[in-house]
Parts: structure tokens; C-alpha cells; sequence
């Protein structure tokens, strides 16, 4: 076959397509290719040829070649969420191009702040052709590979003379159940997604033998059927006739409704804390970055120092105004009015948490409860400010570094508003509604909310803190081994919030010590699994599922390989409980989160030693069990 190169359509870091956070692309299901990461903002054409399909959303572009090179340029993973925002198309679906045109511009760091950027570029006739070779700014990135047949039996039979979406439309249908059993439907720019009331009706062995199905897999609770750029959108809309009523997709809404209700707080979380993580996890590189500096024996100038403070300390000091803001975008708030309460609760004003809880100790060597050191002078900031209200005396205080507080606070204020505009009149609604929810939730939050929400925040923080500090790295061994699992269920992110108060309150997170064992566990189970696997074409696959795990991200290793084969998705538990406990023992602890494995080591760099020793651990426990006691025939 035919082997063709052709230059990269944007500028940036070429890389392989194995190295993409998508294990439909980095799996070769979409083509083969190369992507670029950190790309620059404009895509131009590589070739000349004609835009067969440029999506209302403008994320993606299909484009053929004079001399027949069909290729998809996908920017970023799941950007079709932001339906066009960002994106300016130059060009239209039927334009001919020349080589260089300016086909589309984006703006890469206001999507960066909530996608992944990077860009796959794929060639998807690939199968005509031999080795593929993408070009950029001298670096190359090739890639072969064998056409394979997809004719089957399944396409034979009665609908034999459709038009290709026709017959792949109607036996999807078949094969996921029925149109009964449909809830809802909706496509990105490759894969139809179908939300179902039954997953044991799919025949999915059935729907990967389609001739014109590149793929399938469940995520998000949606089964996704990987069709290819252009195809899809015919299918869709065919699969659509079958059942007008799917049209309007909702797939979303579908989705959370067949969540567990743990699915659906820890998605929640998700939601409210995953804007925050990359301003916790810049501090924590730069609060690492100090302590291993000053470790040498680097020492800093107080005005040096201090300015290293500001950098490190202000998104702790204003967490509540962070969770307020990230709380109320989600549930339908003003964001702006989010952020304005949370800076409420830590008004300078009030007495500082951190004051109040570092002299709650010499108080009670003194003999004193708050209320009477209340009343003297020398300790007027130091404890709460008593507040009496119907009989009772309620403690004011700031709430520098909670959580849980401003997370009830900014659900209650985005309840609260949309309630207020419902009645208070148009004419009168910015002034009033703004007003009233700042006011009834501020009283509300210092004096009713922050007091009860505090404590339980104090009390949950203490039993978990009390778990991991258990004797003999039983902490580390429990939720080293378990984490994981957790991950399958897809309740993971409820350890967001607790990793947030840890870095809070104590400047450090134990929890993602134990956490990267444990994933870097299920990706050295994965790659003996792929060591293992004699056929040339699996081991591949296998290998460019495990990558993604040593930086960080575990469902392609797990779905994708040990959980299929359960023996080493135990074996990759084994792995995770051994380094946590060993990361226990040792005290191990990040200044950071969000990251871990290969990324994570940025925020190990005083204990790096400790941390790739824990690494070592989980890979090598997970590997060795997995090599030596799995069989490939299983």
C-alpha cells in the first residue's frame, strides 16, 4: 500500500496518538495519525483538497485531499460542549482549499481552563494507505498499520440494499435492544450516544461486527458507538426517524437521572471542585518548590519570602470565595454574587480561623472558655466574637480554609435567587434580587450555616485524618486498595472536597500519596498483561491503554484491559494497598493535589525519594502478580 506524509494542519508539539487522554483516539479506533498538544490556536489546511465536513460546533473539521486523504482534525477532548464558543470558523463545509489556508482559530487557554486541549489529526481511510507520517517543524510522527475486512455476516439479510446509515442505523437498533429501550440519542463529532433503560438487551459483540462500527464502549453512563466523522451525523439522523421523539438530545439530564445517588453527589463535587483543583495544584508546585529550595539551605530575604507567600497562601486564605463561586455557577447562580459571599465569610474583620484555632489551646491552659476571653481586650481577635441571638450565644468567625461551609452556603444562594426571580419584578430584579440573596445568605451563613457546618467539617476532617494516621499503615493499605474500585463505581470524586480541606488546613495532602500507588498499580498490571499477549495487534492496544495510567489516568487501563479480565484488576489492588501503606508508614504527603504518578513528582520534591520508592512499589507488586499468575487464555 501507499505510503503518504503531509504537514501538520496547526502548530505546537507533535505527538503520538498514543499519548492522547482518549482511548478512542489513542486506541487507533478513530485512525491513524499523530496530535499536537498545547496547540497554538489556528488550524490551516495541510493539503489541498475540500472541507467535506465542518461542524456547527466548529470543534472539528473533515477534510479530503485532491489525491483522496480523508482526515479528521478533532481540537480538544469533548469540546463539542462548548458549542462553538471560542471558535471562529475561516472556511465552510463544500470550500475548496489550498494548502496553508487559515480554516479555523480558537482560543486555546480559554478552553484549556476546562478541556484538554490537544488535538488529534487522523487519517481515517487509513487502511488504504501504509505509513502515515505527520510533519511538524522538523519532527515526524509515523504510523502503520494493516486494513482489516469488516464485511460480516451481521450486515447480510433484509437490509442488504439500504443506503449504508439506513442499515447501520436500523441494526443498531436491533442490537441495543429496540427503540423501547432508548431513552435518548445525540452524537459528537465521531460517536453516537445512546442513554438506555436496559444495558443487558445490548448484543455489543453484534454492534462491533456492523460493517461501518469502528468501535463501542460505555462512559458516562452513555453507550457510545464510535462511527467516524461525517458518517455519524447520517446515522444519527436516521437512527433519530426511527424514534422522533429522541430528537433534542438530553443525553446529560438522561445520564444523571440513572446515577446512584452517591454517583450523583460525587458527580456534583465533581462539578463544583474540578475549576478550583488547577489553582491547588499550581500553589502546591510552588509551595514544593520553596520547601525543597530552603531544604538546600537557600535562604530567602523577608520581603523574598514574603512575596513567595502571597503566591502560595491566598487561594487557601480565600478558599470559601473559590467554593462559592465554582457552587453557585453550578447550580444556577451569579457567579459574581458566589464569589462576593464566600469573600464574606472570610471578611478581615472577623476573627481569622487560623488565629482562633491556633490559641483555642492557650485558652484552655489559662483555664478560660471563649466567651469569657471574649471580654478582654488583649485577646479581642484571637477568639470568636459572640453573637446572641433568641437566647443563645453563636461564635463569629471567619472561615478561612473550610469547605463545607461556603459549599452550603452557595447551594442555599443559587436556590435562593432563582426562588427571589420568580415573583420580583423585572424592573426591579437587578437590584433586589442581588440584595436579598447577598443579604439572607450572609446572615444566614455567619451566624446559622458557617457554626453547624463548621463543626461537622471539623468533626468528619478528624475521623479521617485519625484513619489515615492509623497504626502499621492499615489508613494506607485500606484506601490504597480500595481507591481504585472506587474509581470503577465512579464515585471518586468525593475525595475532592477531603483533599481540599487536608492542603487547607494542614498544607499538605497524605491522601494523594496513597492515590498514586494505586493507579500507577492498575497501569503496571495493564502492561503485563501486554507483555504477555502474544498477538502484535492487542499488545499495542494494551500498551496505549496502560500509558495514560502513569500520568494519572486509569479508566482506559482499567475498562479497557484488567477489569476485562478481573485477575489483574485484583492483582493491580494488591499493588495499590502495598504502596499505601508503604506512603503511610513513611509519612509520605504531597503539597499539592490533582496530580500524580509521572506529573505527581512535581509535588514530591523534598521527599522524591520517598515517592518514587512508593511508585516502585505498586508498579512492581502489580506487575509481578499479574506476569507470573495471570494466563493471556483466560
Amino acid at each position: 500500500m501507499k505510503d503518504i506524509r503531509f504537514d501538520s494542519p496547526l502548530k505546537g508539539k507533535l505527538i503520538p496518538l498514543s499519548e492522547v487522554k482518549d482511548q478512542v483516539f489513542a486506541g487507533g479506533a478513530m485512525g491513524r495519525g499523530a496530535a499536537v498538544a498545547s496547540p497554538e490556536g489556528k488550524v490551516y489546511a495541510p493539503f489541498d483538497g475540500e472541507i467535506t465536513v465542518f461542524f456547527d460546533t466548529k470543534h472539528a473539521i473533515g477534510l479530503k485531499s485532491s489525491d483522496g486523504i480523508e482526515v479528521l482534525i478533532h481540537v480538544g477532548m469533548d469540546t463539542v460542549n462548548l458549542k462553538g464558543q471560542y471558535f471562529t470558523a475561516h472556511k465552510q463545509q463544500g470550500d475548496k482549499v489550498k494548502k496553508g489556508d487559515l480554516l479555523l482559530e480558537f482560543d486555546a487557554a480559554a478552553i484549556s481552563k476546562q478541556y484538554d486541549t490537544t488535538t488529534p489529526v487522523v487519517v481515517t481511510n487509513h487502511m488504504d494507505y501504509g505509513k502515515i507520517t505527520v510533519v511538524l517543524d522538523g519532527k515526524e510522527v509515523s504510523s502503520t498499520g494493516e486494513a482489516k475486512a469488516t464485511t460480516t455476516a451481521t450486515d447480510a439479510g433484509e437490509y442488504a440494499d439500504l443506503p449504508a446509515e439506513q442499515r447501520v442505523a436500523r441494526l443498531i437498533e436491533r442490537y441495543v435492544g429496540g427503540m423501547s429501550n432508548v431513552r435518548s440519542a445525540e452524537h459528537c463529532a465521531t460517536r453516537l450516544r445512546l442513554i438506555l433503560n436496559d444495558k443487558s438487551k445490548i448484543d455489543e459483540k453484534a454492534v462491533e461486527n456492523i460493517d461501518g462500527v469502528k468501535g463501542q464502549f460505555f462512559a458516562a453512563q452513555q453507550y457510545q458507538i464510535i462511527l467516524g466523522t461525517g458518517f455519524v451525523d447520517k446515522v444519527t439522523d436516521e437512527f433519530i426517524k426511527l424514534n422522533p421523539s429522541l430528537a433534542g438530545g438530553g443525553n446529560k439530564e438522561a445520564a444523571y437521572e440513572q446515577m446512584t445517588l452517591m454517583q450523583k453527589i460525587s458527580r456534583t463535587l465533581g462539578d463544583v471542585f474540578v475549576p478550583i483543583i488547577p489553582v491547588l495544584v499550581a500553589t502546591g508546585l510552588f509551595m514544593g518548590l520553596r520547601g525543597a529550595t530552603q531544604s538546600l539551605g537557600v535562604e530567602f530575604s523577608p520581603s523574598v519570602l514574603l512575596l513567595s507567600q502571597v503566591l502560595t497562601d491566598t487561594a487557601f486564605a480565600f478558599l470559601p470565595a473559590l467554593v462559592c463561586w465554582s457552587t453557585m455557577k453550578k447550580f444556577g447562580g451569579t457567579p459574581v454574587i458566589g464569589i462576593v459571599l464566600g469573600l464574606m465569610l472570610v471578611f478581615p474583620a472577623l476573627p481569622n480561623a487560623y488565629v482562633v484555632g491556633g490559641f483555642a489551646n492557650e485558652l484552655e491552659s489559662l483555664g478560660l472558655t471563649w466567651q469569657e476571653a471574649a471580654k478582654i481586650a488583649d485577646y479581642a481577635g484571637k477568639v470568636p466574637i459572640p453573637v446572641d441571638i433568641l437566647g443563645f450565644t453563636v461564635p463569629l468567625v471567619g472561615y478561612q480554609g473550610s469547605v463545607l461551609p461556603a459549599l452550603v452556603l452557595g447551594i442555599f444562594a443559587a436556590k435562593l435567587q432563582q426562588w427571589l426571580k420568580t415573583f420580583v419584578p423585572d424592573i426591579i430584579d437587578l437590584i433586589v434580587t442581588p440584595f436579598l440573596t447577598l443579604f439572607i445568605s450572609m446572615l444566614l451563613g455567619l451566624l446559622i450555616v458557617g457554626p453547624i457546618m463548621h463543626g461537622i467539617e471539623q468533626a468528619v476532617f478528624g475521623a479521617v485524618q485519625a484513619f489515615l494516621a492509623m497504626p502499621y499503615g492499615i489508613g494506607g493499605l485500606v484506601v490504597g486498595g480500595l481507591q481504585q474500585v472506587i474509581v470503577v463505581f465512579g464515585v471518586h470524586h468525593v475525595f475532592n472536597a477531603l483533599e481540599v480541606q487536608l492542603l487547607a488546613s494542614t498544607g499538605v495532602d497524605p491522601f494523594n500519596a496513597i492515590i498514586t500507588g494505586a493507579i500507577v498499580a492498575q497501569g503496571g498490571a495493564a502492561v503485563a498483561v501486554a507483555m504477555k499477549t502474544q498477538d502484535k495487534k492487542k499488545r499495542a492496544l494494551y500498551i496505549s491503554s496502560a500509558v495514560p495510567a502513569f500520568l494519572g489516568i486509569t479508566e482506559p487501563a482499567i475498562f479497557g484491559i484488567n477489569l476485562r479480565f478481573m485477575k489483574p484488576f485484583i492483582y493491580g489492588l494488591v499493588g495499590g494497598a502495598c504502596a499505601g501503606t508503604v506512603a503511610s508508614l513513611m509519612g509520605l504527603a504531597g503539597t499539592g493535589m490533582g496530580i500524580t504518578v509521572i506529573p505527581g513528582t512535581l509535588l514530591y520534591i523534598s521527599q522524591l525519594p520517598q515517592y518514587i520508592l512508593v511508585n516502585v512499589i505498586g508498579f512492581a507488586v502489580a506487575f509481578g502478580l499479574t506476569y507470573t499468575m495471570f494466563k493471556v487464555e483466560e
